[in-house]
């Protein structure tokens, strides 16, 4: 077998992934593609791994430990990602990554001067919040 075709099928993989992280606004999805392209990577280190060790005369299957190490590592990350997407959306109501980005952000006032009063600020926003919360 030769070597293009993993390298293609992992191309191919790799792009899918990077266009789910960048297309989409749900967080799992975000998570689901970063898995697609640690898994395109893990299918070049065997590829290459199995191709080098055609060539050499000590096979140390290195390309494949280290697969292993990645694998363990992702299954680490999409465990603490998942929990952490689920207190979000308990917390939030939403898993759209651009209303999480609004919110991490914050809108800043303009200032002392601006003729609201804290208490008013604060009743707007309670009342933006809850009406983003049942859209």
């Amino acid at each position: 077998m030769h070597l293009a075709y993993p390298a293609v099928l992992s191309a191919l993989l790799f792009c899918t992934g990077l266009y789910g992280v960048l297309a989409r606004r749900n967080a799992i999805l975000v998570l689901m593609s970063v898995e697609l392209m640690l898994n395109a990577v893990n299918l070049n280190l065997v590829a290459f791994d199995v191709w080098l060790s055609r060539t050499a005369e000590e096979t140390l299957h290195s390309g494949q430990a280290l697969t292993l190490f990645t694998i363990a590592i992702a299954a680490a990350e999409i465990g603490i990602g998942l929990a952490i997407v689920l207190a979000v959306y308990r917390n939030r109501g939403t898993s759209d990554i651009d209303k999480l980005r609004d919110t991490a952000e914050g809108r800043e006032s303009d200032g002392p001067d601006t003729g609201v009063s804290d208490s008013d600020a604060s009743a707007t926003k309670a009342a933006a919040e809850k009406a983003e919360a049942t859209a």
